[in-house]
């Protein structure tokens, strides 16, 4: 210890002189001792860094989570846009058609779907509260649906025209052919039974509904012919026909009257005066 303040001291008194003497010998050791320099502050920088590390690392994972989170919520979002948007096309065409037809008409909502093989029923959101009674022809934006088959206070089971047990005059628009169209019990289409090998139908004639029978009034597009086959041994041609109503895609319904008096949708309240002149006029 005591050289090394003897040489020390030295060093300071021959730097204090002369500067300049000290300077190459001052560089040479710096070679030495800078690298020691680094590497006792090298710890230190690699904790530094390591921190900065995981706390970016943080900082960007909760970042990334945030973001996708909003991304899955953006996307809900879309696809309920969408399905408005749909939602509001299907509506929009009914209420055009619903002009078009000009019969009062109520539109309703679909709840349920019965497609057994021998059953084709669906339930929708209006029944006799809102005016709804059995054999009321339903429609949608294309074309005939169905029939109401039973009506309830809050409910009514529409008859899809595909059902077995369903049958509707129709006619061929483009010659006024008269015939009957019967559900087939299979989705999305019908057959017509009861026409002869050389009727005067072909693939694509449009049917409408005849207006016999008084269920239906005429002119509801119905279906299209989509095959037709003579049979030589037998006295009724094969024809089948797909409708033209979505039957497998409605949301919404219109249920038609075809009567010119319109049905009210909400019950008038009668007051007494109205009473007393009812009693008075029995």
């Amino acid at each position: 210890m005591l050289v090394a303040v003897i040489v020390s001291t030295a060093l300071l008194a021959t730097e204090y002189k002369s500067p300049p003497r000290l300077d190459s010998l001052r560089a040479t050791l710096s070679f030495f001792v800078d690298p020691l320099k680094y590497l006792v502050d090298l710890p230190t920088v690699l904790v530094e860094q390591t921190a900065d590390s995981i706390s970016s690392y943080r900082t960007l994972k909760k970042e990334n989570e945030r973001l996708r989170e909003e991304q899955l919520e953006h996307q809900a979002r879309l696809l309920k846009f969408a399905a408005l948007e749909n939602e509001n096309i299907r509506l929009h065409a009914l209420l055009e058609n619903s002009y078009k037809l000009g019969e009062q008409v109520l539109v309703a909502e679909l709840l349920s779907v019965n497609m057994a093989p021998y059953e084709h029923i669906v339930v929708v959101n209006k029944g006799t509260r809102f005016g709804v009674h059995p054999q009321q022809p339903v429609l949608d934006a294309n074309g005939v649906v169905g029939q109401v088959f039973r009506a309830l206070p809050f409910t009514s089971e529409i008859m899809l025209i595909t059902d077995p047990n369903h049958a509707i005059p129709v006619q061929v628009n483009r010659n006024g052919l008269l015939t009957i169209a019967v559900g087939s019990g299979q989705p999305n289409r019908l057959v017509l039974p009861f026409l002869p090998g050389n009727a005067d139908i072909r693939p694509g004639d449009l049917l409408i509904t005849s207006g016999l029978g008084g269920t239906f009034p005429q002119g509801y597009p119905v279906a299209v012919v989509d095959e037709f086959t003579s049979q030589p041994n037998k006295a009724f041609a094969t024809i089948t026909a797909t409708p033209k109503a979505l039957l497998d895609r409605n949301r919404e319904l219109m249920i038609v009257w075809s009567d010119s008096t319109p049905v009210p949708l909400i019950a008038k309240p009668t007051t007494n005066n109205e009473e007393t002149n009812t009693h008075a006029d029995k």
